[in-house]
């Protein structure tokens, strides 16, 4: 019986061990989130002590995120994932182990979300760099589309309900627990990895030192990117595209249900909800299918036209409508993830994928903020409606100038990934051809 394509990673052993320490790092992330809420609750603290936790952990992750991209092209990847989780289990196992005995305090919790925080900017960068070293390029799609499809799930919905269930059982100190071990587990599943080669020897005799050596690092990603059309268009349009609709949805979305809807926190939940099987479902589609020939063109119209249904949100006086809403912008979302992921790990060179994927990364932490900081301020001063309705049209009009200033359309017809021949030809080859004499600093497909 044929394999359907959307699990045909998983007949590779590597990418078997690597999958299920990702699905036990999601569950516990998905755990963790909720622990954390009811522990703080648990102590006697409030919203302005949750906000301090997860400022630590966003702080934490913007500090290493750069750097992680540098580590992660510089040393074995499987090695920083078994750094990250073993560190996670171990964190949070003695504050699981504090809160059992009461013996718990905010500054607890505050200090391992900020390391939480510092190992989540190590973590993706290594998983990005280390997936194309262990799957065919012809099974990256996939490989992403089933990460695209487990994170909502797990994160989102299982972490979460499991978490809930031994609270309600137990306590938020168990919930910890249990968040603890699954760190102890992925380490257990990333151990069964294949150990990588021996790195190639270094071409000076007097490296440079360590801290110096990364910075620098860091600074030619910087140009790898500034060089790239196609990257540097995305990365922008991207960038733009959080600073304009994520603001919108996470913080006026709940408004909108109330204001609009009448509804409360089972319907907020139930948008949520509807979100994250979008981007699950999203996820499947474009993993069951062959990369689209117009791989640039269609990931950023997939993004661009994916925003249109938050319009919804400001018109709409019915739940059932922002429940199709964000079931619609979740799965055009998570499907253009699911291609930009794929295409870092064949376009980009894999002595630089570690760097890129941090940039990226960095991209999404930066103006996240920033958006949800002004969301509440536009929305009270222009009226949900307006806010919602530039949420859903302005990305349309930043990505068709993204697409047709980078001149995504010859590029993605000169470099070719939908077809086997292409996938064993390098960019650097391509680039010979005269339609694609443009000034792209681009390295060869793994």
């Amino acid at each position: 019986m044929k394999i359907p394509r959307a699990l045909r990673p998983l007949t590779t052993p590597a990418y078997r061990w690597l999958a299920a320490a990702l699905v036990s790092s999601l569950v516990g992330s998905g755990v963790w989130m909720v622990a954390l809420v009811w522990q703080i609750v648990a102590i006697g603290g409030g919203a302005a002590d949750l906000s301090l936790a997860a400022g630590a952990a966003a702080v934490g992750m913007l500090l290493t995120t750069l750097l992680g991209g540098a580590l992660a092209d510089r040393m074995p990847q499987r090695r920083i994932l078994l750094v990250v989780e073993a560190t996670r289990a171990v964190t949070i196992g003695i504050v699981a182990l504090l809160a059992l005995s009461g013996m718990i305090e905010l500054w607890h919790l505050a200090a391992v979300a900020f390391v939480g925080g510092v190992m989540g900017g190590l973590y993706y960068p290594a998983y990005s760099a280390l997936l194309p070293t262990v799957l065919p390029e012809d099974q990256l799609l996939a490989a992403n589309g089933f990460e695209g499809m487990t994170r909502p799930v797990l994160m989102q919905a299982g972490g979460p309900a499991l978490a809930s269930a031994l609270i309600a059982v137990t306590s938020p100190g168990a919930a910890l627990a249990v968040t603890a071990l699954t760190g102890a587990v992925a380490v257990l599943f990333i151990l069964r990895l294949p150990k990588p080669a021996a790195p190639p020897e270094p071409a000076t005799d007097e490296p440079a030192a360590p801290a110096t050596s990364l910075l620098g690092d860091v600074r030619e990603g910087f140009r790898y990117m500034v060089r790239t059309p196609w990257l540097l268009g995305t990365l922008v349009f991207a960038s733009l595209l959080i600073f304009v609709m994520m603001g919108p949805f996470e913080v006026l979305v709940p408004f909108a249900i109330k204001d609009n809807a009448g509804g409360g926190p089972a319907q907020h939940a139930l948008v949520l909800a509807a979100f994250g099987i979008g981007g699950a479902v999203g996820s499947l589609v474009i993993a069951s299918i062959k990369l689209p020939r117009r791989y640039l063109t269609v990931m950023n119209l997939l993004w661009a036209g994916g925003c249109l249904p938050l319009i919804a949100f400001g018109l709409t006086d019915q739940v059932w409508v922002m429940v199709i809403a964000a079931f619609l912008v979740g799965a055009a979302f998570n499907a253009g993830v699911v291609i930009w992921g794929t295409l870092l790990q064949r376009r980009v060179p894999s002595n630089m994928l570690g760097r890129v994927s941090s940039l990226d990364f960095f991209v999404s932490l930066a103006f996240m903020p920033v958006s949800m900081a002004l969301a509440g301020p536009a929305g009270q001063t222009l009226g949900l409606p307006v806010v919602f309705l530039i949420a859903g049209l302005a990305p349309l009009l930043i990505g068709a100038v993204a697409i047709f200033a980078a001149r995504m359309t010859r590029d993605e017809i000169a470099h070719p990934l939908d077809t086997p021949d292409a996938e064993n030809t390098s960019d650097a080859e391509i680039t010979a051809e005269p339609v694609a004499a443009e000034p792209e600093l681009v390295g060869s497909n793994h």
